[in-house]
């Protein structure tokens, strides 16, 4: 019994290892007076939360926006030194993360700004420290249940990949089609003009009197 819930544990933890992405904060620098977005495709429904922080720059000012494919703000901070956000999707589309610096008019130009940004989502995002506490699971409990969130999030993946998969069958089937169709029209058009080109110079010919 104590070896198949060491092989089970160990199988879990490799399954882990391999299925979860990486998870790290992404710093870039932003100019004064510079403007820079990061954009990532997350699916519908799926949690997602955010740290950010910017170093400190006298002169600057950093605004944060975070915006769906429409627009919609989804969480806005002026003068964003650190914090967090969260926010669940509410369909798959493209999500935008933009900083801005701003600095008075006439004043000295300053320095660029380190920007610290850790963005997480689906099993990444959620916190099972504070689930085991609240539900008080034993370690074991809480990966089981780790995967199992992740074996959703794989079939919800592959569920999307196979809707997509069909669409772009049937499109590919419906273009095909259309490609058939104007082919034989095509070739309908050329049939017919060159039946009234025959025609058309017989005609001209025996009004020429160069044939009969």
């Amino acid at each position: 019994m104590r070896c198949a819930m060491v092989m089970v544990g160990f199988a879990l933890l490799l399954v882990s290892c391999v299925l979860l992405p990486g998870t790290g904060a992404i710093s870039f620098y932003l100019p004064a007076g510079g403007r820079k977005c990061l954009k990532e495709e997350i699916h519908k429904d799926v949690l997602v939360t955010g740290a950010y922080e910017a170093a400190e720059v006298p002169g600057s000012v950093t605004h944060i926006k975070v915006t769906d494919a429409t627009g919609h703000i989804l969480f806005s901070k002026e003068e964003a030194k650190k914090g967090k956000f969260a926010f669940t999707t509410e369909d798959y589309e493209v999500y935008e993360v933009c900083f801005q610096s701003s600095t008075p008019s006439g004043a000295v130009r300053p320095p660029d700004q380190l920007i610290v940004l850790n963005i997480k989502h689906g099993v990444e995002a959620k916190n099972y420290e504070a689930l085991a506490k609240a539900e008080k699971l034993k370690p074991l409990e809480v990966e089981l249940r780790r995967l199992e969130d992740l074996s959703d999030s794989i079939v919800k993946d592959f569920s999307y990949m196979k809707k997509r998969e069909e669409e772009m069958r049937d499109t590919n089937e419906s273009t095909s089609l259309r490609v058939l169709y104007f082919s034989v029209f095509s070739m309908f058009c050329l049939v017919a003009l060159a039946m009234w080109q025959v025609i058309y110079l017989r005609r001209f010919f025996k009004a020429k009197k160069l044939i009969e």
